[in-house]
């Protein structure tokens, strides 16, 4: 290494290029969201810093971070935090990293009720509380529930959902789908983002998500469609008239089957996503 000092445009470089030969799909992406969450500014800042020496501590601990992100560790749990919707939203290991193709479920969902009065809204797996609280934020006369399957997750949702100021219209419930719940609880809107995995092609998964994400979340059984099946079947009996049913999905095909096998629910053309890629079925109770 030669003695030149260890300048925020160095760093970013060298670690960018370090972190391309362990793997890392986006490495100057993530070089700037980990000196920028070392540093307490935003990536923006770091462009109009990059001549200013970074001191000895903070390089410590953007060391130790880069040591954990080559060992797969993702960026979002090794800041606590990931961006949804422009909202931030504190993750752990206990619930799945939130995902750009998921604000598609989100805009739908929006685009139906933004017109709307009161209405209820069901978020199965809330994992992290990213579907139901952005729909609380832009929703305003919304009353939700969220239901997951961990304590843990639940536990992350309700922090977001505080931090947000919306814990006083979303009621957590913890439960495996619709288990936990009323047997005449009937929602206007159901939303789900479930496990859509198939079990044979975990190991294919790239190693971040392989090795850190909650598999739980992830596999839904060897067809990739199991969790997906019982939620329309549960949905039929969930869903007020001409309510709606909004599911992130995996393989198109068999997901859209399992919706069409439910007589009162008439799906409309799955929505894609920016890749072009089927992500949102979208159904409505008749």
């Amino acid at each position: 290494m030669s003695d030149q000092p260890w300048t925020v445009g160095r760093l970013l470089h060298w670690t960018a290029e370090w972190l391309a030969t362990r793997g890392s799909e986006f490495p100057r992406l993530d070089a700037e969201v980990l000196l920028s969450h070392v540093l307490s500014c935003s990536r923006i800042e770091l462009y109009t810093t990059f001549d200013k020496v970074v001191a000895d501590e903070p390089r410590t601990a953007f060391r130790e971070l880069l040591r954990r992100r080559a060992d797969g560790a993702p960026v979002a749990y090794l800041t606590g935090q990931r961006e949804f919707f422009s909202l931030p939203f504190k993750v752990t290991p206990a619930v799945l990293v939130p995902r750009p193709e998921t604000e598609q479920l989100v805009v739908r969902a929006i685009d139906l009720y933004r017109k709307s009065g009161k209405v209820r809204i069901v978020d199965v797996g809330t994992g992290s509380g990213n579907i139901a609280i952005t729909l609380a934020k832009h929703l305003p006369a919304a009353v939700i529930t969220a239901i997951d399957i961990s304590n843990d997750a639940l536990a992350v949702a309700k922090h977001n959902a505080e931090f947000h100021g919306v814990a006083d219209r979303i009621d957590f419930i913890h439960g495996n789908l619709f288990d936990a719940c009323d047997l005449k609880m009937q929602w206007d809107l159901i939303v789900s983002n479930p496990p859509y995995i198939r079990e044979e092609e975990f190991d294919g998964l790239p190693r971040d998500v392989r090795m850190h994400e909650p598999k739980e979340a992830l596999i839904a059984g060897p067809r990739g469609v199991e969790v997906i099946e019982r939620l329309a079947r549960e949905s039929v009996t969930r869903l007020l008239c001409g309510g709606w049913l909004l599911i992130e999905i995996g393989p198109p095909e068999e997901s859209e089957q399992a919706v069409d096998a439910c007589l009162h629910l008439k799906r409309h053309p799955t929505l894609l996503d920016l890749a072009d890629i089927p992500r949102v079925i979208h159904a409505q109770m008749q």
